[in-house]
């Protein structure tokens, strides 16, 4: 039997929704439950669409606030590598548990994921009841020997993620070399030509930082997004995080190849990094954009209503036009409406089963606009449901297993950071 959703309310009308096989089947004020079927009374809570989280790390709740307020390569180099150096699988499962757990009780059904162990990352999705897409990191320290050699673990990496993804349909498999500063040109080739043979997505950190585009000027005479294309890797599935420096030749390039760009203000605001995402000059070229929160390391949470509002802000403040990623352009990109590459779930029959009913008795909702105040003024605690392909992950703010993680991390977070 599927789930019945009553009594929710839609723009202002009062509807009923019936999930069946995973799906929207019926949506609108005439559906109501029959004999024996599982509802939810929704008691003229808000339905709406959920959250797509477009990049991050999510095992890296494990390194919550460890070396915080550091600049980005001596973070990386010297605290977040050397920890990550002696993550054991079921860290990451862990790490992802908890991770989950905190995107469910903010709103998030979907994610873009980058990181080690992805076999572990996949099962804890699974698990957990929510979608993601998946990819392990490949980083052969622009070395292409060694690159070459790690082609067949990288491969059965894929196939692992793949196997778990045919069980269920909720977890995609996706390529994720690290960065053009830690991946050789050879193997970007090599992972471009790959995903393209395999109908797979391409993910990978892109223009972060200035130094990163001074290097790749020097080193191969061309900025980072035509580096990239020249290798093959850019493409409709092609998921590029940050793109800070982005110029607006390269902007026209993406927009043209149909690439997806993830914006990480969080992070990239906490890391400094020296400028913010140029939205307004790839809105015009048309660069297909969505909002990711990168690692909670480097945020440090995973709440997409806390992405989505410094998302607008900083457009706004950038451009300096308060009319700049109005709140319902915002709402939609960070519902990952914005790029099919993202897989955003829209409210229509036919579309998967993910929604949110949200509390309008909260102060946030009380008043005012809806999406004003869901961009605006709201964080993850007016989430009371979160509902994945017709299955409630969480209702009165309640997850399953929420404990379990919190205590399982805390104790696999310590070993990890504390000094050998």
């Amino acid at each position: 039997m599927g789930l019945i959703v009553t009594d929710a309310l839609l723009d202002g009308e009062r509807v009923g929704l019936r999930c069946e096989g995973g799906l929207i089947e019926a949506l609108g004020p005439e559906v109501a439950p029959g004999d024996g079927e599982e509802t939810i009374d929704a008691g003229g809570m808000l339905l709406v669409p959920p959250f797509v989280n477009a990049h991050t790390h999510a095992a890296m709740t494990l390194f919550r606030g460890f070396g915080d307020d550091l600049p980005l390569m001596e973070w990386l180099e010297g605290h977040i590598w050397p920890a990550e150096a002696r993550l054991k699988p079921e860290d990451v499962y862990w790490g992802t548990r908890l991770a989950a757990i905190e995107m469910i009780r903010s709103g998030t059904t979907r994610f873009v994921d980058m990181y080690w162990h992805e076999g572990e990352a996949a099962r804890a999705v699974g698990d957990a009841g929510l979608r993601a897409v998946i990819s392990s990191v490949f980083i052969d320290g622009l070395d292409p020997g060694k690159g070459e050699g790690m082609r067949p673990a990288a491969l059965a990496q894929l196939d692992e993620i793949q196997e778990l993804a045919a069980a269920d349909g909720r977890v995609d498999a996706t390529f994720g070399p690290h960065a053009i500063y830690t991946v050789s040109a050879e193997s970007l080739r090599w992972l471009a030509e790959q995903a393209a043979e395999r109908g797979l997505g391409f993910s990978i950190h892109l223009s972060e930082t200035q130094g990163e585009v001074d290097d790749c000027l020097e080193a191969h005479g061309i900025r980072p997004a035509h580096y990239l294309d020249e290798l093959g890797c850019l493409g409709e599935r092609a998921i590029l995080a940050h793109g800070v420096f982005l110029d607006d030749a390269e902007l026209e390039l993406i927009a043209e190849r149909g690439a997806t760009v993830a914006i990480n203000t969080s992070a990239n605001s906490k890391l400094a990094v020296g400028g913010a995402f140029p939205y307004g000059r790839a809105r015009e070229a048309g660069v297909r954009v969505g909002l990711g929160t990168d690692g909670v390391s480097s945020n440090n949470n995973l709440d997409m209503f806390e992405e989505v509002k410094l998302f607008s802000l900083m457009a706004k403040h950038d451009s300096g036009d308060p009319a700049a990623a109005p709140a319902g352009e915002a709402l939609e990109i960070a519902r990952g409406l914005n790029s099919p590459a993202l897989g955003g779930t829209p409210l229509e029959p036919g579309e998967p089963a993910d929604f949110l009913l949200l509390d309008p008795e909260t102060p946030e909702l009380s008043v005012g606009d809806l999406d004003a105040g869901l961009v605006y003024a709201a964080t993850g605690s007016v989430v009371d449901t979160t509902v994945v392909a017709g299955r409630a992950l969480m209702r009165g703010r309640e997850v399953e297993g929420e404990a379990e993680a919190i205590a399982e991390v805390r104790a696999r977070a310590a070993r990890l950071t504390s000094p050998p």
